[in-house]
């Protein structure tokens, strides 16, 4: 893609700021922005607001939260440093740990700035090897942040344009200027800001060319949880000089169960404070079997099996019903090369009493509850397949019985310590399709502690800012919670330094 320059046609509509990309950074930067008296355009490709914002379990991290203080935690920013080096592990040495304190430094205040805008959340809840309670859950569901963070944009005044994929950057004089966009229907349309761009459209786990560019053919090949994250907006900053950091980090692949044709109860609740604020109260005063289907409902949608079950015995085929691989390895990245990229976990009468009750579960999420086969069972019967006898279970599985009696009734080798284990007698049990995904990319493009997007040469790029996964810089963000307080962070912080870049800019053009 070649830049725009000066002999663009199309006529431009003037404002302050632009910001592209309408998930959790690209909001927050927009609201940001218009705080400060800035006329700000949001620009977002999708028909709807959140991004992988809306896609996410919807947990934060945060330090010295009212939630934290009723319930007498004593946190500091400080722990928060260096809990998340801990977390790190072996890639703490590729950390920007000059971000990563611009992270905990501001995630209390970040709290703040979301309730005040009708979130509402819980917690806070454990996550080692956090050494403090800090992970906040918001209610209903993910779907609250665009809701509300949509509403406040408007509010604002933000002019948010969606539909609307920005397709090269405007650059004027060795200035980021504005945007080219491209409508569905064709229509062209460039917008020109004073301050400058922000560039907030998430990572890069949907695209093939940058995965196969930063990791590999085989990363390339994988399916992401969100397939709108197609990295179009990390490529505007490279072709304008930018450069990704830690590119070759991804999450995957990471094997889930794929997600349901139907929305589960909890997904379907109307992201409103209202609804937030009744769930809120009925998490802290209706009794657990009451509160149990709301957390099923989002547990069993798509999250991923636990390896626990094939410590157990259990065995994964594919859709031949053949036995492919040593499942105590790492069975994760073989599971795209099988026919139709799916996999189904089987298990015998003894495996499946076992993943009935604690402390056996099939899926977990920190700081929510754990589902077992039975919640399976009610909440998402389209991939829970159970039958007295081996034909039966591959009638409903769709694949071949002669391949699937070969692989429940050989005999399977495993390691060392537990030598060749067959599976037992029915009934037997089948939970899938599985597939193998990308969650999410690491790598963003490097920036400055101001999040200006830096060149090749080292300098700032004048006018462009990058914010969330885009502008992820280097920074490590192991554990849950991370990736949303970083694209709130620095997603208002970006914002408000676009805002105030027009002094800046005004005062060289004087200069000038």
């Amino acid at each position: 893609m070649s830049q725009a320059n000066n002999s663009s046609k199309q006529a431009a509509t003037a404002c302050d700021v632009v910001v592209v990309g309408g998930g959790g950074a690209g909001m927050a930067a927009a609201i940001e922005a218009a705080s400060h008296n800035r006329h700000v355009v949001l620009l977002e490709k999708d028909a709807s607001l959140g991004g992988s914002t809306a896609w996410s379990v919807g947990s934060i991290s945060a330090t010295n939260t009212p939630q934290q203080k009723a319930r007498g935690i004593v946190d500091h920013p400080d722990a928060h440093f260096e809990d998340l080096e801990v977390l790190a592990g072996a890639k703490a040495n590729r950390d920007n740990r000059a971000l990563r304190r611009i992270l905990v430094d501001n995630t209390t205040e970040m709290m703040r700035w979301l309730e005040s805008h009708g979130l509402v959340f819980v917690g806070p809840n454990e996550e080692k090897p956090h050494r403090l309670p800090r992970m906040h859950n918001v209610l209903p569901n993910s779907r609250a942040f665009p809701e509300m963070l949509g509403r406040a944009c408007r509010k604002a005044g933000v002019d948010v344009r969606l539909g609307t994929a920005a397709r090269k950057l405007i650059t004027e004089a060795g200035r980021v200027t504005g945007v080219e966009t491209l409508r569905p229907n064709g229509k062209v349309e460039r917008f020109v800001a004073r301050g400058g761009v922000v560039l907030a459209g998430g990572d890069y786990s949907a695209s093939a060319e940058l995965k196969a560019h930063f990791v590999s053919d085989e990363a390339a090949a994988l399916e992401a949880v969100n397939p709108g994250a197609n990295g179009s907006v990390i490529q505007l900053g490279i072709e304008a000089g930018g450069e990704v950091i830690n590119g070759d980090i991804i999450r995957g692949p990471t094997m889930r169960f794929i997600p349901p044709t139907r929305e589960s109860l909890l997904r379907r609740l109307p992201p409103n404070r209202t609804m937030a604020r009744l769930l809120k109260w009925s998490l802290g005063n209706l009794p657990a079997f009451l509160q149990r289907p709301f957390a099923m409902g989002f547990l069993t949608t798509a999250l991923g099996p636990s390896p626990n079950m094939f410590k157990a015995g259990a065995i994964l085929v594919n859709q031949n019903g053949e036995r492919f691989c040593d499942e105590l390895g790492n069975p994760g990245p073989l599971v795209p090369s099988q026919p139709d990229r799916v996999a189904y976990i089987v298990m015998d009468r003894a495996i499946a009493e076992k993943f009935r009750a604690w402390p056996y579960y099939v899926s977990t999420a920190p700081g929510v509850a754990y589902a077992h086969l039975d919640d399976y069972r009610r909440n998402r019967a389209d991939i829970y397949h159970s039958a007295g006898t081996m034909s039966d279970l591959a009638q409903s599985m769709s694949v071949p019985v002669a391949n699937l009696t070969a692989a429940i009734t050989e005999t399977i080798t495993r390691d060392v310590a537990s030598g060749l284990v067959p599976l037992g007698d029915g009934p037997y049990v089948a939970l899938g399709p599985v597939k193998s995904y990308v969650v999410f990319t690491d790598g963003g493009l490097k920036v400055t502690e101001r999040h200006e997007v830096v060149g090749s040469d080292g300098a700032p790029i004048a006018g462009l800012f990058a914010a969330g996964s885009t502008g992820q810089g280097g920074l490590i963000l192991e554990g849950h919670g991370h990736h949303l307080g970083w694209a709130f962070v620095s997603g208002r912080l970006a914002g408000r330094n676009a805002a105030m870049n027009i002094e800046a800019v005004l005062t060289e053009d004087r200069n000038n």
